[in-house]
């Protein structure tokens, strides 16, 4: 198999906007560090689908970008459809990598029409660790859907107002969060919005990845969960990186495993309830988007979609005039549309489609023009900054 293409020149146009990029030290060699990203591509297999390039200078550093090739690009994700990469990844032999996830997320990564920068080679293995630990935590992962109570493990957590819930003295934070997510842990199912779901995934994708490779600042973020959850906002703030806008939105079917992703309900009057706004998910790669409810039962984009635009026949009255969510309803009308093929591709016409402004109930479908990644924990870059409690 050759090796990755590596141009010396620098930079230019016709060069892809997306891709990776590695920071070049003053005193480094950029050929050492193609080689070095040479290598690890090649343990992975990647090399020959990939190119790389000098760029720069900007602000007197240069850079390594390396990208999918034409050809590649064209075969393994066309239009930016990572849906179907993992088939377009096997080959016809048994597989002797051992861990096709890795594959699936540096090819996403390469490309990417959105750049993805990183300090070095290590920041950027940090990172696909990471999003390899959020996807088998998913995988894992199986709660009760509850947008009111929620509940934890008392051996590892109890809540104080204004806190949350906060790890127990002396209970350490990955066995708490697996304890409270994974029912194989303790045997139980415990209350979850699908939003703090995967605050709670993600949080253990990231710790995992610290007590690797950078066990000083687990030690601080196992204090922090000692005094005070971050969540919602917050969270979003400390531990993410929100990349495409409203103005310049993803492509629909582009997602990297690890992405956390918001789908939207379209549909004014159902997404007065709580909960039934949108769906929050982790993307696990192989085209399969997470379902903390019934894991076994992973949504497709196409399965997601069309449950989403049911949930408007679930909206009912209860007894004191309030809304809620009839879910056999909706399962009923979901079993129904992905019968009949007619019906099926137009509720998919009307909702695979780029969701409409906040606020705005037009025309949109429930496709988010963002995506959201976890800050670089890589020991000698961590951009992970926490607050104090």
């Amino acid at each position: 198999m050759s090796g990755m293409n590596f141009s010396p020149a620098w930079s230019g146009s016709g060069h892809a906007l997306g891709g990776i990029q590695l920071g070049v030290e003053g005193h480094q060699d950029p050929a050492a560090i193609a080689q070095e990203m040479t290598a690890w591509l090649g343990a992975l297999e990647l090399q020959s689908l990939c190119q790389s390039h000098i760029e720069g200078p900007t602000e007197n550093k240069l850079s390594l970008r390396c990208t999918l090739r034409h050809e590649a690009q064209q075969e393994l994700m066309p239009g930016y459809d990572t849906l179907a990469l993992h088939q377009s990844l096997q080959r016809p032999e048994k597989d002797k990598f051992q861990e096709p996830l890795e594959r699936e997320i540096c090819v996403a990564l390469l490309g990417s029409p959105h750049l993805f920068r990183f300090a070095n080679l290590a920041a950027l293995q940090s990172h696909v660790r990471v999003r390899r630990n959020m996807v088998l935590a998913a995988r894992k992962t199986a709660l009760a859907f509850n947008t009111v109570a929620a509940e934890r493990p008392e051996a590892d957590w109890h809540y104080q107002d204004g806190p949350g819930f906060i790890l127990n003295p002396g209970r350490p934070l990955i066995p708490a969060l697996i304890a409270a997510t994974q029912p194989e842990a303790t045997g139980k199912l415990y209350d979850f919005s699908c939003y703090r779901a995967t605050e709670y995934v993600i949080l253990l994708g990231i710790a995992q990845e610290l007590a690797a490779h950078h066990p000083a600042m687990l030690a601080q973020l196992q204090q922090l969960n000692e005094k005070h959850a971050i969540r919602s906002g917050q969270f979003h703030d400390v531990f993410l990186i929100e990349y495409g806008s409203m103005q310049a939105p993803l492509p629909s079917r582009f997602y990297v495993p690890g992405d956390r992703l918001w789908f939207r309900n379209p549909d004014e009057r159902s997404s007065d309830i709580e909960g039934y706004e949108g769906s929050w998910v982790i993307y696990m790669g192989s085209g399969l988007f997470s379902n903390f409810w019934q894991r076994d039962r992973p949504f497709t984009l196409e399965s997601k979609a069309i449950e989403i635009f049911h949930w408007r026949h679930g909206a009912v009255q209860d007894n004191q005039g309030k809304l809620r969510m009839d879910e056999t309803v909706v399962a009923q009308h979901v079993a129904e549309t992905e019968r009949n093929p007619q019906d099926r591709a137009q509720v998919l016409s009307r909702m695979v489609r780029m969701r409409d402004p906040q606020g705005v109930y037009a025309e949109g479908g429930c496709i988010d023009a963002t995506r959201e990644y976890p800050r670089s924990v890589s020991r000698e870059h961590c951009e992970l900054v926490l607050p104090n409690y």
